[in-house]
């Protein structure tokens, strides 16, 4: 990848995060650690890899992206705000009454959001629906799905880890957001889940494992995932630090959801900020 890139997609990343920050001030508060730690992986996606047309979100051809945690919504939020496919001037809306940016990311409300993922552990099952169907209609679009380590304790997420794989669902590319972070602490003491790459190879995925705040890492994932030859869904776990490029955030005990105090906002802007310039 030539360096031109990586610093696009830099760029691009860290506008993701300040947009995620600017929301989280709107409210006072949120699931932005979530979104600051995704937000390379977002960037790799949404303006690398995935096929979209921003001025035409329901564009038949396009690739679907699958937001199976309905509460990283604030960062699915943060990049469809830097594709355009959202106007930059809502983002002062977030979570305000007849906002189309609920704290809750919901689907009828939100252009560019395919689906509502409120409960967790479904998006795995809807990506292989849906990509069972774009085989149907012999379109060439993929589905892509983001879930996260704490979705790995629902059961349903494996019974279509299952089906994708029975079904040959070459057009699914999934990503596992592996913070090690949820509501009742680290996801792994939670319920362990290692080790994952092992696990998803059993099961008849095509596995790579990067670091997911490498963007030189998941470029290269992404076009792996996309020219990989075999009959096989595609699973890249992404190992991400909550609260990345804001140290007082990435360093808090429990950033599973931000409260901070109204200064700290524009504090953790400026950081940002300095750490993107440095």
């Amino acid at each position: 990848m030539s360096e031109i890139n990586v610093i696009a997609l830099s760029e691009r990343a860290y506008r993701i995060r300040r947009n995620a920050l600017q929301m989280g001030e709107v409210q006072g508060q949120g699931y932005v650690g979530q979104a600051l730690g995704v937000a390379d992986v977002l960037a790799v996606a949404y303006f690398h890899s995935l096929k979209l047309r921003p001025e035409d979100p329901k564009w038949e051809q396009r690739d679907r992206f699958l937001l199976s945690i309905g509460h990283y919504a604030i960062a699915l939020y943060a990049v469809l705000i830097e594709a355009g496919v959202i106007p930059q001037e809502e983002l002062e809306s977030y979570g305000s009454d007849d906002s189309r940016l609920p704290m809750s990311g919901m689907a009828t409300y939100t252009p560019g959001m395919e689906i509502t993922g409120g409960s967790l552990g479904h998006g795995l099952g809807i990506a292989v629906g849906m990509c069972l169907g774009l085989k149907q209609k012999k379109s060439a679009s993929f589905v892509y799905n983001l879930l996260s380590d704490g979705e790995l304790d629902e059961g349903s997420t494996w019974e279509a880890a299952l089906s994708a794989s029975h079904w040959g669902l070459d057009n699914l590319i999934a990503m596992v957001d592996v913070n090690n972070q949820q509501a009742d602490g680290p996801s792994s003491s939670v319920l362990g889940f290692e080790p994952l790459a092992d696990k998803w190879t059993a099961f008849g995925w095509y596995v790579q494992r990067v670091n997911g705040n490498d963007l030189g890492a998941l470029v290269t994932a992404f076009d792996n995932a996309r020219a990989h030859t075999g009959a096989r869904p595609r699973m890249i776990i992404c190992d991400t630090l909550m609260g990345k490029g804001v140290p007082f955030l990435e360093t808090r005990e429990k950033n599973h959801f931000i409260r901070v105090d109204a200064e700290e906002w524009q504090l953790a802007l400026k950081v940002l900020y300095k750490g993107e310039a440095a």
